[in-house]
């Protein structure tokens, strides 16, 4: 790793120590730039987002779209390499499930995402098979400790989380925190339950998590804020693919304006040429390569 990247993965360590901090999530090297400009300490890519500028669908059972359709890992790689390597905050990749069953593939997609640049990444138990759509927690154990040990077998700084996706696929809270605790055990930083939305449930991962909790937030909107989510004792927050989506919401609607009505309203509310150059203008900082 480069000694740019080290400092920026240690930066990325150090935010998980103490308080509650926000890692909105991005999709291409533009959107992550804007992140960065917004002031942010660090960006998290987003599967969905990744997906969807690329014509694919994500987080879904293979059944509905095929495997085939899903982004493969090298293709999530060069995007991963691509966002890293333009920004100069830490970079958390969501690696999905690793891209493998297997223990030895999650464990090599760790350090390919190492390689690249990450600071961070997250492993779910999330399998994509409507029949059994989480993995075994003791095999989604050991999927973690894989990585982990690919990790600490490298030497470099990395924020490693265990997701589970247990609310998500109708799980209870009790398995959320048995399957969460599996993963800090096994050697994950931080623990990662999407689905938890509201304080009740928030409040309870808090209390009995043995590791910091990531919370995401935007999947539908919702009351909690940055403020309640630090009084409750989260310490990230996400926000998923829920930029995109909103993204994706004002091109489909300009789209329809355009193709039924041959109308340009949607004009009327965009960035202009310069604004966006000015945002895109490297910095003195700027890491390529």
């Amino acid at each position: 790793m480069e000694s740019h990247s080290r400092e920026r993965a240690r930066r990325f360590v150090e935010l998980h120590r103490e308080g509650c901090f926000l890692l909105p999530n991005a999709w291409d090297v533009g959107s992550a730039r804007i992140l960065q400009e917004a002031g942010f300490p660090a960006v998290a890519t987003t599967s969905a987002g990744v997906a969807f500028s690329l014509g694919r669908p994500d987080h879904d059972y293979f059944a509905e779209h095929g495997p085939a359709g899903r982004v493969d890992r090298d293709t999530m790689m060069r995007r991963v390499g691509e966002i890293a390597g333009e920004i100069a905050v830490p970079l958390s990749a969501d690696l999905e499930d690793g891209y493998g069953e297997a223990p030895e593939v999650v464990a090599s997609t760790i350090s390919m995402a190492l390689a690249v640049g990450a600071a961070g990444g997250n492993i779910e138990d999330f399998t994509g098979d409507r029949a059994r759509p989480l993995y075994d927690q003791a095999l989604a154990t050991d999927r973690i400790q894989a990585a982990r040990a690919a990790l600490d077998a490298g030497g470099e700084p990395f924020v490693l989380v265990g997701r589970t996706d247990a609310l998500l696929v109708g799980g209870s809270l009790d398995e959320c925190v048995h399957r969460a605790n599996a993963y800090l055990a096994a050697g994950a930083d931080c623990a990662f339950v999407p689905g938890a939305g509201d304080a009740a449930t928030i409040a309870t991962l808090v209390r009995e998590l043995d590791g910091p909790l990531n919370v995401v937030m935007g999947l539908t909107g919702n009351a909690l804020s940055l403020d309640d989510l630090r009084a409750l004792g989260v310490r990230r927050v996400t926000v998923g693919g829920s930029i995109a989506r909103s993204m994706y919401r004002h091109l489909l609607s300009a789209a329809r304006e355009l193709a039924d009505q041959g109308t340009f309203s949607y004009a009327d509310d965009q960035l202009s040429q310069t604004d966006l150059n000015q945002l895109f203008q490297p910095g003195p900082d700027q890491t390529r390569h």
